[in-house]
């Protein structure tokens, strides 16, 4: 019952701790994050609670508490909270201790471009599959964003994704069915396709990738508007 929000906590606990780091000071990163992951967390819980009805995926009550808000248990609400919250940590602070883990600009653009058509395509062959085309589609988007965002944040995530990726593979291969009896949330393998990384099916990496861009170029946003308040 507990494993989901325990999950949650212990995925918090070490980006909380350190938000207050004197170096970092990820606290003052606050008034911009937050608006930005509630904004984000909106759509796509939308999404999560109309693809639960649809049975693309769904929620074991083993392994979550008995508070379910339209269909989707309370851990999950907090999910789009907590995970993009540590992520966006993780990314600020690489680019303190590592302010050129980037690619060249050039290099950046073209694999965006290669992405969105590599995307489209797949959609067009698997039309038929909801989680398929529902991730390909989101990423399309973030991308779309990403091309022409003059912040050019997707420069620097396309790096830091992959070390963002380190903790999602445990979090969300515990959450798909590694390491315990049964899966804390099941897919309907025919709505998607069918690929899997241990017991993390392929689309959860395009879930991640677009709910983590879609909030960095939100605060990114943000983040512009205030300076430009301040210059003015």
């Amino acid at each position: 019952m507990w494993l989901y929000s325990s999950l949650l906590f212990f995925s918090l606990l070490v980006p909380i701790a350190l938000s207050f780091d004197k170096k970092l000071q990820f606290y003052k990163f606050w008034k911009f994050l937050f608006p930005s992951i509630f904004t984000v967390a909106f759509f796509y819980i939308a999404f999560d609670v109309y693809l639960t009805k649809q049975g693309v995926w769904g929620f074991n009550s083993l392994y979550h508490l008995n508070i379910v808000v339209a269909g989707l248990p309370i851990e999950e609400w907090l999910f789009f909270i907590v995970i993009p919250y540590a992520c966006v940590f993780i990314h600020e602070s690489l680019l303190l201790y590592f302010p050129h883990f980037k690619l060249n600009s050039h290099v950046s653009q073209w694999l965006t471009i290669v992405l969105i058509l590599s995307l489209l395509m797949l959609i067009v062959f698997n039309f038929d599959k909801a989680y398929t085309v529902y991730i390909s589609s989101t990423v399309i988007v973030a991308l779309v964003f990403a091309l022409f965002d003059k912040t050019n944040v997707i420069q620097s995530y396309y790096s830091t994704f992959l070390v963002i990726l380190i903790p999602f593979i445990v979090v969300n291969a515990v959450l798909t069915g590694s390491f315990i009896a049964h899966e804390v949330v099941w897919y309907n393998d025919q709505e998607n396709l069918g690929i899997r990384f241990l017991t993390i099916p392929a689309e959860d990496f395009g879930y991640a990738f677009s709910l983590i861009l879609f909030n960095l170029l939100l605060v990114a946003k943000l983040k512009n508007r205030a300076n430009v308040k301040l210059s003015q």
